[in-house]
Formats: structure tokens, C-alpha cells, sequence
């Protein structure tokens, strides 16, 4: 999904570019670098991962569907982890696997302070006492059992986040976490939409360079 949305915003900049030497090079280049990116990023968010085009929390040996939504500001436009725009949230959880729906799950954001990035584990946290000092929002343990609940999150300003999903077996009484930085209302240069970003941003300004340099020059005359 990502990867696709890539593709269609950057070939259409690169066909207009082409009468600019170089430039269609410097778009492939360019794109190559956001996949990569694009893909790094995937796995790099701790809990959460992009599989078969689908965002996927692990709790444990169980997973769960994740999405993003920001209906005020982008509609019906879906995001995993990482939230674009400053304001309102709505999260939604939708377990895949069917034991979950008898465990009681709870759903906590504490502030990213441990200069970790995306990077930061439980432990980095600081477990439950770091939890109860950088605590941002937090949703009660409960049991769903038809499988799927939303989370209704505000952030009036950006930053760092981590959110924190705990599921615990009434079984064995054991807990299954998944911990996952994101950020807020921040485009990340370093991730592949960051690349697309500035691809755009440097192609058009080297083709109105070079146009300006193009129509500054004199005309040749003709010697008979």
C-alpha cells in the first residue's frame, strides 16, 4: 500500500521532469532511497509492522489489525502508528487471533523520553513506574469479546510517543505487550515520504533554475 501510493506521486514528477537533464535520474535515485526507507521503517517500530500491506500489532504469539484514522483532517485516509496532523485520533484495534477476545486488554501513550526513538523497549520505559510518570492517555483494562475496539486520542501538540498495548491471559495470568514509538504531527526526513518530499521539492527548483538559464541566454544570429 505504501510502497504503491509511493510510486504513483513520484512518476508522475519524474515524467514532467524529463526535458531536464539529469533530473530523471535523480528521481529513480531518489525513489529507490524511499523504498528502502519505506521498508526499514516497516520493521522498525517496535510492536508494530507493515505485513501484506496491512499494519500488524504482535502481542506475543498474537496479533492484531492496527489503524489510524484522522477523520477532521484526512477523512477516511488510513495511517499506521506514526499520526501526520496535530488534533484529533481515533485508533482501531481489531484482534486476528480469536484468544484475545477473552483477555483483558488495555491501551496506554506515554511520552517518548527515553532518546531511544523508535527504538525504545518496555524496559526503556521504565516498566510501570515509568509508565505512571510520562503518561499521556490511557484506556482501562477490559475484555472485547467481539474482537475489535477504537481509541479516541487529542494531541494538541506534536512530539514523541510511545504507545502501549497489554493483553493479559486470565488463563496463565501471563501478559502480552506491544510497545510502539511514533510521532506526532512531524514529517520524519528520513523516512521514504520524507525522500519523496524532498525529490519534489529540489526537482522543481532545479527546473526553474534551469529554465531561467535557458531564456537568459542570447539568441544565436545567422551568418549567410
Amino acid at each position: 500500500m505504501a510502497r504503491e501510493k509511493l510510486s504513483r506521486l513520484a512518476a508522475p514528477c519524474c515524467r514532467c521532469f524529463i526535458d531536464v537533464g539529469g533530473l530523471r535520474r535523480f528521481c529513480q535515485i531518489a525513489l529507490g532511497c524511499a523504498l528502502v526507507c519505506l521498508t526499514a521503517d516497516a520493521a522498525a517500530h517496535g510492536g508494530v509492522s507493515v505485513e501484506d500491506d496491512t499494519c500488524v500489532m504482535q502481542l506475543g504469539p498474537y496479533r492484531a489489525h492496527f489503524t489510524g484514522y484522522q477523520p477532521a483532517r484526512r477523512a477516511s485516509q488510513e495511517f499506521c502508528e506514526d499520526i501526520p496532523e496535530l488534533g484529533g485520533a481515533i485508533i482501531v484495534l481489531d484482534f486476528l487471533d480469536a484468544s484475545l477476545r477473552a483477555m483483558e486488554v488495555d491501551f496506554r501513550v506515554v511520552r517518548n523520553v527515553t532518546g531511544k526513538g523508535v527504538a525504545a523497549t518496555w524496559e526503556d520505559i521504565g516498566a510501570e513506574a515509568g509508565v505512571a510518570q510520562t503518561l499521556v492517555h490511557s484506556v482501562p483494562a477490559a475484555v472485547y469479546p467481539r474482537g475489535s475496539f477504537s481509541v479516541e486520542l487529542d494531541f494538541p501538540q506534536g512530539g514523541d510517543f510511545i504507545g502501549i498495548v497489554t493483553a493479559l491471559d486470565p488463563g496463565s495470568n501471563r501478559e502480552f505487550r506491544s510497545v510502539f514509538p511514533f510521532a506526532v504531527g512531524r514529517t520524519d526526513w528520513t523516512t521514504g515520504w520524507g525522500w519523496v518530499s524532498a525529490a519534489v521539492i529540489f526537482g522543481l527548483g532545479l527546473a526553474v533554475f534551469s529554465g531561467r538559464r535557458r531564456s537568459a541566454k542570447p539568441e544565436g544570429s545567422l551568418s549567410g
